[in-house]
């Protein structure tokens, strides 16, 4: 019999995961990785104002995330005569935000918390509140993205075509970093700042070889991302090893796994 914070555990890292799967789809196809990590280096900034103005660190990290990808699906910052490209400024984002939010938390002498909790997550502390959070969230998220799927399916495979034929290619960008950002937020509880762009990234890539339709990668990725949380909770409740490195791990062990069969089956 399962413990009730295992079965929270096991329900929250699963509402991520599944939304986490199809906007991972989207960051591979559209090699946005890096965007991604600058991301949830900020989040650690949004983590020291929520604790220095005493609001909700999740509420935070948010704000700030939303902050850092309204910034950065600005025209100006990818001006074609720029000289420097996207990925540089990406860069000194990430590590300008995150040199930030530690400055930051030396300020924080009267709270007390432990960094490792945002830094690698703690699933096995998720409250019902918490999960009211996610399950909220993760339902938010997957009806802006069902909207948006088609547009912005097309404008990744071909910009200039999808501009041609009048979609507002900026507009569904801004909106689908925006969500991205929110899903940083929320995963953070899962496998903390540090690890969240691994759950975007991993369970989208594992899928890929396997996926004949955008729709069926978005799906099996989500289901490699709910298989990851379920695997690495009972690597951490058996082998009591950190939940949100764990989780990752167990990522990495499906996509070595999905290779070697992909590879396997090619060679045959």
């Amino acid at each position: 019999m399962f413990d009730d914070f295992l079965i929270r555990a096991l329900l929250a890292g699963c509402a991520v995961a599944a939304v986490a799967g199809p906007l991972g789809a989207f960051v591979v196809w559209r090699r946005m990785a890096y965007f991604g990590s600058t991301l949830s280096h900020a989040a650690l900034l949004g983590i020291a104002l929520g604790l220095l103005t005493g609001i909700n660190t999740m509420l935070g990290v948010m704000l700030v995330s939303l902050i850092v990808a309204l910034l950065m699906s600005l025209p100006h910052w990818r001006h074609k005569n720029d000289l420097l490209s996207e990925d540089t400024l990406l860069g000194i984002l990430a590590h300008g935000s995150l040199a930030l939010g530690l400055v930051a938390v030396a300020f924080l002498e009267d709270v007390r918390f432990d960094l490792n909790v945002f830094l690698f997550g703690d699933i096995l502390a998720v409250t019902r509140s918490d999960l009211y959070w996610l399950y909220g969230g993760g339902a938010g998220v997957a009806i802006i993205l069902i909207f948006m799927w088609r547009p912005l399916l097309s404008s990744t495979v071909h910009e200039e075509l999808s501009i041609v034929e009048g979609v507002p290619v900026q507009t569904f960008r801004l909106v689908y970093v925006l969500v991205l950002a929110g899903v940083v937020a929320l995963a953070m509880k899962v496998v903390g700042i540090l690890l969240v762009t691994s759950l975007l990234i991993i369970p989208a890539a594992t899928a890929r070889p396997l996926s004949c339709t955008p729709e069926q990668m978005g799906i099996l990725a989500s289901v490699f991302g709910c298989l990851s949380v379920a695997g690495g909770l009972w690597g951490s409740a058996n082998y009591n090893t950190p939940s949100g490195p764990s989780i990752v791990l167990a990522a990495l062990v499906l996509f070595l796994a999905v290779r070697l069969f992909a590879s396997f089956k090619r060679s045959v």
